[in-house]
């Protein structure tokens, strides 16, 4: 069902050598919601503790809709912002209210949004939800509250993600997962049926992931292990597992290898050329140059636009295939607006014609010095109406997607700034790993020939 798998570029799996998988939200799904609700509320605990946040803090809701995948956070102005394939702001909120097309205006301009710029970051990974959220209720709860000892926005922005990192680098969050793996992570045994397909047909199986080993071998031996018929061990099933990877580092670094032990998880460091096993950090080009293959002949598939995709698609010539779970939704959805959407086409296809005939007779008055007629004024009460029509069909499809922002990959006609960089940078892209597995390792994936605007006229 080749449909499950979208396609960028010209993508041939015969010419793929090696298949490498992020673990989190990758080879390993999360219950997002429940994970993210859990990162909310350890954050706020640690807000509270460590930098001293005040109390009331602790009351804040988790709302899983209060931000979407592809979002840009404006540190300086407390907002969320969506933007366009082009950087333009194409809806804003300020603290947990939308901002209306007047002050958005007025906050912004014509401003485009340089995710370059420090003041911007942007939520660009499933584990970034929770940290748009919460900024957002911070923000809220400064401007109500100006009684509260609460820092500007971008110092609660920077004390946040600090936080937040803070619970993933100390093993905070991990913790937590440990003690509850079944509230947090999905078991997908076609994920492991697919796997020991592919490596039937002769596909090497690679793992590369930032977590460090003893979480990987525990989302292994639990979301992996129990499942295997072809093999004894996950160990057996990758050829090489390599933890603590530091991406996007891996990409363009040089970091040097260390061996990891198995049985007793002790490191020692890499001599030679890499073998078959279980390694931390490392850079990408000592891989590609020790498997003695051509970058085109790696497929690497990730979660995360920046740290998987965006830098290895800049610094190495491996393919890319990105793992967008958002989009699981989102597609049905968009089966469900799809006669919606005809008749807001139809509706435009009928305003087009009205609104030539208004610049013909305008012009014509002008050029021929004509006075003014009725006709205009008509022309213009029709498009009216048809716009109020128009409006109310914009609103009935938005019912559907998330009720602050809409769709995750469009602003309005628009492509999203993450569907962009989800264009340009991955080569293909699917809602989870197993659509992927599900396909014959021989697939040949061909790019549509998408039609450029002079060629549709």
């Amino acid at each position: 069902m080749t449909e499950k798998v979208y396609v960028n570029r010209t993508l041939n799996l015969r010419k793929i050598r090696i298949i490498g998988f992020d673990m989190d939200h990758t080879l390993v799904r999360y219950h997002s919601e429940a994970f993210e609700e859990t990162t909310h509320r350890l954050v706020v605990e640690r807000l509270i503790r460590s930098k001293k946040y005040p109390e009331i803090i602790g009351s804040f809701a988790f709302d899983y809709n209060l931000a979407i995948r592809g979002l840009v956070i404006d540190k300086r102005k407390g907002n969320l912002l969506k933007v366009s394939r082009h950087g333009a702001i194409r809806a804003a909120m300020h603290g947990t209210k939308v901002m209306d097309f007047h002050d958005q205006k007025l906050a912004y301009g014509s401003t485009y949004i340089d995710l370059r710029d420090s003041r911007y970051s942007a939520v660009d990974t499933a584990f970034s939800l929770s940290t748009a959220s919460l900024f957002m209720q911070l923000v809220e709860c400064k401007d109500s509250n100006s009684s509260l000892a609460l820092p500007d926005y971008e110092q609660m922005a920077n004390d946040l993600m600090s936080e937040v990192d803070g619970a993933h680098r100390d093993g905070s969050l991990k913790g937590l997962v440990r003690k509850d793996l079944d509230k947090y992570i999905i078991k997908d045994p076609d994920v492991v049926e697919g796997l020991e397909k592919y490596r039937k047909h002769g596909k090497r199986l690679f793992l590369l992931t930032n977590s460090d080993f003893n979480y990987t071998k525990l989302l292994l031996d639990y979301a992996i292990q129990p499942f295997l018929k072809d093999v004894k061990h996950w160990s057996d099933l990758f050829e090489f597992v390599i933890t603590a990877a530091q991406k996007p580092r891996f990409f363009f670094d040089s970091i040097p290898f260390l061996k990891v032990d198995l049985a007793t998880a002790e490191m020692t460091n890499q001599e030679g050329v890499l073998v078959p096993g279980i390694y931390q950090g490392g850079c990408a080009q000592d891989f590609t140059r020790d498997l003695q293959l051509d970058g085109d002949e790696i497929l690497y598939l990730g979660d995360h636009i920046y740290g998987d995709i965006l830098r290895l698609k800049k610094d190495c010539n491996w393919r890319t295939a990105m793992v967008i779970e958002d989009l699981e939704c989102e597609v049905e959805k968009n089966k469900i607006v799809e006669p919606i959407q005809k008749d807001i086409e139809k509706l435009m296809n009928e305003k087009h014609p009205i609104e030539v005939k208004i610049v013909d007779t305008i012009s014509e008055q002008i050029e021929k010095k004509l006075s003014k007629s009725s006709e205009v004024e008509s022309l213009q009460k029709q498009i009216e109406q048809i716009d109020e029509k128009i409006g109310i069909k914009i609103r009935e499809r938005q019912n559907h997607f998330n009720p602050y922002w809409g769709e995750v990959m469009r602003t309005g006609n628009e492509e999203s700034y993450f569907a962009h960089q989800t264009e340009r940078f991955a080569c293909i892209y699917m809602t989870k790993l197993s659509d992927l597995l599900e396909m014959s390792p021989r697939t040949y994936f061909r790019a549509p020939r998408i039609p450029m605007p002079h060629e549709m006229s």
